[in-house]
């Protein structure tokens, strides 16, 4: 009995890995973070305040957008700052306690984010499917519904992966081989057989996020049949255009977490998957703004008109 948990540490603290040592590689990287992070803070800032203050705003698919902006606000606010923090002052450690809440932090904005992408298809296969009756499928009260649902199942999904990885013993070194706390580079941490609770957690996860994967798969399948059925070019690639902005998004989200998790599963260097890392944490928040804002009409006629509001007051 004694030699089985001659090995479990009790740790109090993470180190972790970072990105390459060295002054310049250090400062490089904060440099590199802080700016991506500025652009996805004012980015994603600027389509909550255009689609609060905009009446033609005022939508079901500008609601969720708005709701999509701030949560990749908290999403990229989790990780980046720290990682910045941490390369300016070259310390690199974090509580038990601060990273259980970063692990339970990035899991709850990644779900809701993912739940609410999901709630965004069908608000597109409503209106372009079922136009007549969007008003009533799409009501206020529906759209506040399902916001609550993705916002309350991200939440019981970080909860519970928390509650699998922390339930382990550590064994050996408390070296994080990760720019924050992740769930995969904990349970490398893990005590041999530890980890079986928190691997049927992410299986079960995966079982739940294919379904709705399919969802999403069987609604533009709708959407795609109904487009073509539009008799003007013109009017096909107007209904297309709407639906655009959210498949790049949908893509770019589940693409870049499963080349990051593929990635942690092959044998390939530690700078290599810090560097993959950064396409689902860093990314998607700073480009989301970039997708959703370049070519939309109305958030740049909702932009251009804020513009024309201030230049008078700047230039009398």
């Amino acid at each position: 009995m004694s030699e089985k948990f001659t090995n479990i540490t009790i740790l109090s603290e993470f180190l972790l890995l970072g990105f390459p040592d060295g002054w310049m590689m250090q400062s490089l990287h904060a440099a590199f973070f802080f700016l991506v992070y500025l652009a996805a803070l004012m980015g994603n800032l600027l389509i909550v305040t255009l689609t609060t203050i905009d009446e033609n705003l005022q939508t079901p698919m500008y609601f969720f957008l708005k709701n999509l902006s701030f949560i990749d606000i908290c999403y990229i606010s989790v990780t980046v700052p720290k990682s910045i923090m941490d390369s300016l002052t070259n310390n690199h450690s974090i509580s038990f306690l601060g990273c259980a809440s970063q692990v339970f932090l990035v899991i709850f904005f990644a779900g809701t984010e993912f739940a609410l992408l999901i709630v965004m298809s069908y608000d597109r296969y409503a209106a372009i499917c079922h136009p007549l009756h969007y008003e009533t499928i799409m009501s206020r009260g529906a759209c506040l519904q399902m916001v609550t649902a993705s916002w309350l199942s991200g939440c019981v999904y970080g909860f519970i992966h928390v509650a699998g990885t922390f339930s382990v013993n550590f064994c050996g070194s408390n070296v994080v081989h990760q720019f924050f706390c992740d769930v995969p580079s904990l349970l490398m941490l893990a005590c041999p057989g530890e980890f079986i609770l928190e691997y049927s957690f992410i299986i079960v996860s995966c079982c739940f996020a294919f379904v709705f994967f399919t969802f999403v798969v069987v609604s533009y399948v709708h959407i795609f049949s109904a487009v073509f059925r539009i008799p003007s070019a013109k009017g096909r690639v107007k209904t297309f255009s709407t639906c655009m902005p959210h498949i790049t998004v949908v893509t770019l989200f589940l693409f870049s977490g499963f080349i990051t998790y593929l990635a942690k599963n092959l044998e390939s260097s530690s700078s290599l998957k810090l560097l993959i890392s950064v396409l689902y944490t860093v990314l998607p928040p700073a480009l989301n703004p970039l997708i959703y804002s370049l070519r939309n009409r109305d958030m740049q006629s909702a932009l251009s008109k804020v513009i024309a509001r201030k230049m008078p007051r700047i230039f009398p």
